[in-house]
């Protein structure tokens, strides 16, 4: 069980590293966004009250749905009277489940392509871009801006997309990992204070900031030793990481952008919202390209210091209460 869970992890990293995510009718996470949609249809209510108990439905159901699929898969390869192959399929599976909920190598392509049209000035793409990437209105945002709202998305994505279904695999293994995207994915798609979805998207929204406390500020620390190994201000990373996590205002989302801002010496300012670093301004391309790598370190380095060693802890555990 140990060394097959670090197995799935470690190979699913690799997998989304080298191809990254498959279409969207073959992606789960487009499936489980089809659910969430279908479901918070059927639980528009003109009675408020009912409508917030149709909003812990919204998130019931999918994870309820997804555990079921999950679990039964399982079972049904433990029928496989050969242990070897047990193992193996189960494994072979679990990397391709596993891979379904982390996207490094898609948040990358996403920052490049806003990169990519900046750098032939063309602004009207670039905003396009990056609306497909965050929750802001983008249509006015300038160049700097652009590439701050980039870089903002990077960094806070590096939780939703990558640490937080690792901390919640390594504990509660794929239905963890599966039951964490959900959650993130009906914050998404309904958690906002609007007239439209404050009661449809309130428990979705709070089970976003439960489930994300620790792994955020995880995460954030976690960036601090990868600015440290790519030779970036680690300390002032994690100043700012102290100072301006909680500026931010969600509870867990400004920890993994403060610590970027920090560690690429930058500031990163949503207008009328927050403002988050004390460095320069101006985010240079060089900027960008030096985020992606830092997002990729420490997405390695969360692998091999918070997730191996949960498994492992979690696996002792489990060896002493039979003993």
């Amino acid at each position: 069980m140990i060394l097959e869970s670090i197995i799935i992890i470690g190979f699913a990293i690799l997998l989304d590293l080298v191809l990254g995510d498959p279409k969207n009718r073959y992606h789960s996470t487009a499936w489980i966004g089809n659910l969430i949609g279908i479901i918070t249809t059927r639980m528009r209510n003109e009675n408020q009250n009912l409508e917030k108990i149709g909003g812990i439905f919204i998130v019931l159901i999918p994870v309820s749905v997804s555990t079921i699929i999950l679990l039964g898969l399982q079972y049904s390869i433990n029928f496989i009277n050969i242990e070897f192959l047990s193992i193996l399929v189960s494994i072979i599976f679990g990397i391709i489940l596993f891979k379904m909920t982390i996207a490094i190598k898609g948040m990358e392509r996403h920052a490049l392509s806003v990169l990519d049209a900046i750098q032939k000035n063309d602004l009207n793409k670039a905003r396009t871009n990056l609306s497909m990437i965050v929750k802001r209105n983008t249509k006015n945002l300038d160049k700097n801006h652009i590439l701050s709202g980039t870089l903002e998305s990077l960094s806070e994505n590096i939780v939703d997309g990558i640490t937080g279904p690792m901390f919640y695999f390594a504990i509660f293994g794929l239905p963890g990992a599966f039951a964490y995207r959900i959650v993130n994915t009906v914050d998404s798609m309904v958690g906002y204070k609007t007239q439209m979805f404050k009661n449809l998207g309130w428990f979705g929204a709070n089970c976003d900031n439960v489930l994300n406390y620790i792994p955020s500020r995880l995460t954030g620390l976690t960036i601090v030793l990868g600015s440290m190994l790519l030779g970036h201000d680690w300390k002032n990373c994690y100043e700012i990481f102290k100072r301006d996590g909680k500026k931010t205002d969600s509870p867990n989302a400004g920890y993994p952008m403060a610590a970027f801002a920090g560690a690429l010496g930058t500031k990163f300012e949503k207008l009328e919202h927050y403002s988050l670093g004390s460095g320069d301004n101006e985010i240079t391309s060089k900027k960008v390209k030096d985020a992606i790598s830092l997002m990729k370190v420490t997405s390695l380095l969360f692998f091999g210091i918070v997730s191996i060693p949960i498994i492992l802890f979690i696996s002792l555990m489990e060896l002493i209460s039979i003993a």
